[in-house]
């Protein structure tokens, strides 16, 4: 398996995995070839071929893969054995909605706690999971080994939250706010503007 993978590949290998993991499951116990994956999400065949086999062995000439086999190395690839606990920073309508939400589970990851500054948000359960307050942050993280979060919080607020998740031992942060953040070394930021992305959407569409 390549290990200096591109993140142009890291970044299909999910939709390889959806697409895959929605087959019925007669499909799933045969086999499947790079071309038909191709085919079926609109791809380019060889760059298709090219990154499934960076990340699983099991191709075969004129057989192609075992379907089963390569949604397992495809999962193990990207971590979603692992398990991974995850707490989110902000308890608005978004922010409730992603403890309520159990599909994340099966790509690994288990979102645990809630954190608001709300006191009227503060003591309540979202799913069965706690919500905390903010100033609890650092000592709960600290304390579980969180290592990711998700921030959910109005733009004005964000830095701050991000501030604590680095000094609270977060070392991949997913930023929902529309701001930019300024993180330490050490810890990565992602972020997620979803406004940003429906409008390249419909310029996409449009084009």
């Amino acid at each position: 398996m390549t290990k200096n993978i591109t993140s142009q590949t890291l970044s299909r290998l999910p939709m390889y995995f959806n697409y895959l993991d929605s087959l019925s499951e007669e499909r799933k116990k045969g086999n499947i070839s790079a071309t038909a994956i191709a085919e079926a999400l609109g791809l380019n065949d060889v760059q298709v071929r090219k990154d499934l086999a960076s990340v699983s062995s099991g191709g075969r000439p004129k057989v192609g893969y075992s379907t089963a086999e390569l949604i397992g190395d495809i999962g193990k690839f990207l971590g979603f054995a692992n398990h991974d606990r995850v707490v989110v920073a902000g308890m608005g309508n978004f922010g409730r909605a992603m403890l309520e939400y159990n599909g994340f589970e099966a790509y690994g990851f288990d979102i645990v706690c809630g954190f608001d500054c709300n006191e009227k948000r503060v003591g309540s359960s979202i799913n069965g999971k706690p919500v905390r307050h903010i100033d609890q942050l650092e000592s709960f993280c600290k304390e579980n080994n969180i290592t990711i979060g998700i921030i959910t919080v109005p733009e004005t607020a964000a830095q701050e939250v991000c501030d604590r998740m680095a000094e609270a031992g977060i070392r991949y942060i997913l930023n929902f706010a529309a701001v930019h953040l300024n993180a330490p070394k050490g810890v990565a930021v992602h972020n997620e503007n979803i406004s940003l992305t429906l409008a390249m959407l419909a310029r996409c569409s449009a084009s």
